[in-house]
């Protein structure tokens, strides 16, 4: 068990925080894409601020630890482990306030490829401490806008933690499920379940569109997020998402166990 003390080093170690993969070139274009409201960078959010891009780098200084020098615009991107840590304890706290009314979550990631086994450990320690883990409008088809067009995917759910599977085009070997920033996986669920007249999630729990997508509609949401993720932070400052962790979200899949097992331990769900 990595303790609160020792957890910001292995954060820097293991390349979740401190100096991080994602570029800064790639962060300062997601911020200038999310003051210019293109929907890629807001990924579900519907922003009441202006957030020019100065206030973006700001407030991603505050929370993430990024560079607040305009004049920098090249180089890795920082985290400041310190604030991810405070982040993972708000995040668990919420984990165990769901935990202890047994109520209904829902997961989701638009990264299955690095971060269903993150979520996976949670939705599994939820179900056992009594929480309904839902799967809504499983199989069903989304119609999601990438880079390359138009593309037909279909929503699934593997241990409990929701994500898309591009239709016809995962090949044998392939890591599955499909990365997506779209808030239309979240929707479609949500949709689904609010029409099929099932329980609905008292807490949303993920990443991109999906913790996005869900806070705008009045869900309670949290979730991680990388540098070049401005939404899910404009978010959680107007109050829209309840918890934004920044830590570098494309590492290997097992350097986030220790993650999932400090949040279980911090919300007194460890087995």
């Amino acid at each position: 068990m990595v303790s609160g003390g020792g957890l910001q080093g292995y954060l820097v170690a293991a390349g979740l925080a401190g100096v991080v993969g994602t570029s800064r070139e790639r962060s300062l274009r997601s911020y200038r894409l999310f003051a210019a409201r293109d929907p890629r960078a807001l990924i579900g959010i519907d922003p009441q601020g202006g957030w020019g891009e100065a206030e973006l780098i700001r407030l991603m200084a505050a929370k993430c630890g990024v560079s607040d020098d305009p004049r920098c615009v090249s180089g890795h991107d920082v985290i400041d482990p310190d604030l991810t840590v405070l982040g993972l304890d708000a995040f668990a706290e919420r984990v165990g306030e769901v935990a202890r009314r047994r109520a209904p979550v829902l997961f989701g990631t638009g990264h299955p490829h690095r971060l269903i086994g993150f979520y996976a450990g949670l939705a599994d320690a939820l179900s056992a401490a009594g929480c309904e883990v839902l799967t809504p409008a499983q199989g069903h088809c989304v119609d999601i806008t990438t880079r390359f067009g138009l593309r037909t995917c279909s929503l699934d759910y593997v241990r409990g933690v929701g994500f898309v599977r591009e239709v016809g085009r995962e090949r044998p070997g392939c890591a599955p499920g499909a990365h997506t920033h779209s808030p239309l996986p979240v929707r479609v669920a949500l949709d689904v379940a609010a029409r099929g007249g099932g329980p609905l999630p008292e807490l949303v729990v993920g990443d991109h569109g999906w913790v996005c997508g869900a806070g705008q509609l009045g869900f309670e949401a949290i979730g991680l997020a990388d540098t070049d993720d401005p939404a899910l932070f404009v978010g959680e400052a107007e109050g829209v998402v309840s918890v934004a962790v920044p830590v570098d979200d494309g590492v290997r899949s097992d350097c986030y166990t220790p993650l999932t097992r400090y949040v279980l331990n911090r919300a007194c769900l460890s087995q």
